[in-house]
């Protein structure tokens, strides 16, 4: 990932769930009493069958959800206690991409960086830098409105990554890419954990979560599948 003035100083921290649940209505707890820390330089694949709370987890960590009862912690920040300035930090993928319609790739990653007050005289070169790197060559000065779905997709990871952010939350973000799209957002993904960043994924495509993740969370079972000491 293209590195410039952009980047975002400071120490990745850890990304905690307390004693976490949540649960709709009167029904049974979607989660129940999760403990799990998220670490920086390290990958976490959420998995477990439809269902089992993984997408409910992504919006919990995304604060497009409360829980029910415990805390989820950013270092020192609650983050629904304070959500904007933990989403300061965050880069996020959707299952299903909602981008505005009226803009370009190009000026929807220009308007991130404005809107984080992170954008200067290198951010041209630097959004270039991130949409080659997505393989998103053609028509990033078209509409979003007429993208496919794999460029619908390409333009969330753009998104997601164009502020250099320390955790990126991350629900699907292979779906609807093609075998060299694939690739080339696995290696960035590899490339931020070298960094330093944060990652929590959900994905159907066990092989590479597998292969990505140092972590797995099995959501059905509440436990961890696989884990770093």
């Amino acid at each position: 990932m293209a590195q410039n003035s952009n980047t975002v100083p400071g120490t990745p921290d850890t990304l905690v769930a307390d004693n976490v649940t949540k649960r709709y209505g009167q029904g049974a707890p979607v989660i129940d009493s999760l403990n799990w820390t998220f670490k920086p330089g390290t990958a976490t694949g959420l998995i477990g069958p439809n269902g089992s709370g993984k997408t409910t987890l992504l919006r919990l960590l995304s604060t497009l959800a409360f829980p029910t009862s415990g805390e989820i912690r950013y270092g020192a920040i609650n983050i629904h206690a304070e959500p904007y300035r933990f989403l300061s930090h965050v880069g996020l993928v959707y299952a299903e991409p909602e981008l505005p319609e009226q803009l370009s790739a190009e000026e929807l990653l220009e308007w991130i960086l404005r809107e984080r007050g992170r954008y200067s005289e290198s951010s041209t070169s630097h959004i270039a830098g991130v949409l080659e790197t997505v393989r998103l060559d053609e028509r990033r000065t078209n509409l979003i409105g007429t993208y496919s779905s794999g460029m619908l997709q390409k333009t969330q990871v753009a998104a997601a990554l164009v502020a250099s952010p320390q955790v990126l939350l991350m629900d699907e973000p292979f779906r609807g890419l093609d075998t060299e799209s694939t690739e080339a957002v696995f290696e960035l993904l590899q490339q931020f954990k070298q960094e330093g960043g944060l990652i929590v994924v959900s994905s159907h495509d066990r092989s590479l979560i597998d292969d990505l993740c140092e972590d797995l969370l099995n959501m059905e079972e509440r436990e961890p599948a696989r884990a770093t000491q």
